[in-house]
């Protein structure tokens, strides 16, 4: 009598964020999920378990809604998103109280839904930050400035800046720095640190 081999499964997690009943995004998020993994042998069976259930409360809608038919809730989008790019790669940003740009916000993981502190009072700031500041290029005029910036004495990583929005020939609005006293151009130029949309 032949013995028949190990049966092997492997567990693909779904774990939504929110309660969904649509079927259309949920086989959407489960492909999206299941394209990810690779499965050593062949698929003789599948299982769908549902460890939690929470109750689902359908949104509220207007009777005339004027919304795009094809825009996504924001829950969905985020779900799809997850399930596309992986867990890590989709999470909210919260203010650390930090002054230097670098690291004024932080990433919250999911599952973490305590409220966000509202951010400081600060000078408008850039919506693309630089991971490292590099040489701005070209002539640029000064639109406002100087904000200075002193801070991280105590965790080796000191920072003394002088940020100022510029304009650049292209009529772009950059965010740069220079070292305190000097505007820009006087000895080392200009450090481009972030672009205004």
């Amino acid at each position: 009598m032949d013995s028949a081999p190990a049966s092997t499964h492997t567990d693909v997690e779904v774990g939504l964020l929110a309660a969904e009943r649509e079927p259309a995004m949920l086989f959407e998020l489960a492909r999206s999920r299941l394209e990810r993994v690779q499965i050593r042998a062949p698929v003789v069976a599948m299982r769908l378990l549902a460890r939690q259930l929470p109750p689902f409360v359908p949104a509220s809608r207007d009777l005339f809604d004027t919304r795009n038919q094809q825009q996504l809730p924001w829950p969905q989008l985020r779900e799809r998103l997850r399930a596309r790019l992986g867990d890590e790669s989709v999470y909210r940003v919260a203010p650390s109280g930090d002054p230097r740009p670098e690291r004024a916000c932080r990433r919250r993981v999911q599952g973490d839904e305590a409220k966000i502190a509202v951010a400081p009072a600060r000078p408008p700031r850039p919506t693309w930050l630089l991971s490292q500041p590099i040489p701005l290029r070209g002539t640029a005029h000064i639109i406002s400035g100087p904000e200075r910036l002193e801070s991280g004495w105590w965790d080796d990583a000191d920072a003394r800046r002088d940020y100022y929005v510029l304009e650049t020939a292209q009529g772009q609005r950059a965010w740069a720095f220079a070292p305190p006293g000097e505007q820009g151009g006087e000895q080392g130029g200009w450090m481009l640190h972030g672009w205004f949309a």
